[in-house]
């Protein structure tokens, strides 16, 4: 059975296009389906942000093809491992999760030890230098979920 692993941020334009992209690379397509959202709906239907796409591109990555969309609570039904930017975003998404086995779907993105307790910061109002600082965080832990899934 494929596993279904979603990406979620506040606008889906920035940090969580990146996760999925980079996670994407990371892992074989036919065993691995990797999506994102955002939890609040400014940019659905639009592409990532243009820095987004521009620090992807510069590590081999092409995300220019996805599109925004807002989170529901139909996806704790489509996806086996949910994994947020920040603490914000992760309260919002169990806000509408039904029960325990939802809210157990869900993890922030730099969940492990070596990360624990850090967020990925939301770059969208800062310089390029904040894509670059992202892009190794959210690389660093997909490296780490690849990792998981494995040796699962």
């Amino acid at each position: 059975m494929r596993t279904k692993i979603l990406m979620v941020c506040l606008g889906n334009i920035c940090r969580s296009p990146l996760a999925e992209g980079i996670l994407k690379s990371k892992l074989d397509q036919e065993m691995i389906h990797v999506d994102s959202a955002g939890t609040a709906s400014y940019h659905i239907g639009k592409k990532p942000d243009s820095r987004s796409i521009s620090i992807a591109k510069k590590y081999g990555i092409d995300i220019s093809q996805q599109r925004c969309r807002q989170f529901t609570a139909r996806d704790f039904d489509e996806f086996d491992l949910i994994y947020a930017m920040d603490r914000s975003n992760y309260e919002n998404i169990i806000a509408l999760a039904e029960n325990k086995s939802e809210i157990a779907k869900v993890n922030l993105l730099l969940y492990r030890a070596d990360l624990a307790n850090q967020e990925v910061p939301d770059p969208y109002y800062g310089g390029e230098d904040g894509f670059e600082e992202i892009f190794h965080l959210i690389d660093s832990a997909c490296n780490l979920i690849v990792q998981d899934i494995i040796h699962k």
